[in-house]
């Protein structure tokens, strides 16, 4: 139990994420088509099907709610406009939000850290430290966030 049974999940969920990253930042720079850039990517990162699943749910999660998430990321680090920030870390922070905000399964340190690792692997030298704040700072504001939107919801319902 434990360890050993969790970790192929959790290092397809990390290759899973590489390859939104990869697929992401490809659709920052081109006009290409999210299966086309996420199929070129999974030929050269094979993935299990629920890995495939998982990139596919990333991208399509960012790339869904890509105002919303940008909206964040600029209150978040307001000293950098979104598309000033290095594309490698506008994705991973992207990917991050996504997950923390909109499909919150996977604990907020998880999602840290595996944003801080792509951003090592990924980005430059001062790219970690960066991506660590700007989701430290959500992981704080994110009970006020919450707090917001369902004000916001409720008064839209009523």
């Amino acid at each position: 139990m434990g360890m050993v049974e969790g970790q192929p999940m959790m290092r397809g969920r990390h290759q899973a994420r590489r390859v939104a990253l990869q697929a992401l930042y490809e659709l920052d720079m081109t006009s290409h088509a999210p299966e086309y850039a996420l199929g070129c990517r999974l030929k050269e990162t094979p993935l299990s099907q629920v890995g495939v699943q998982f990139s596919f749910h990333l991208v399509e999660g960012v790339r869904e709610n890509l105002q919303q998430i940008d909206n964040v990321l600029g209150d978040l680090a307001p000293e950098w406009p979104v598309d000033q920030i290095a594309a490698v870390d506008r994705n991973a922070l992207r990917i991050a939000i996504f997950e923390m905000l909109f499909d919150p399964e996977t604990p907020a340190k998880v999602v840290i850290n595996e944003a801080v690792e792509l951003a090592k692997v990924f980005g430059s030298d001062s790219a970690p430290r960066f991506v660590n704040g700007v989701l430290g700072s959500l992981v704080h504001n994110r009970r006020e966030r919450a707090r917001t939107v369902s004000e916001k919801v409720s008064h839209q319902v009523e």
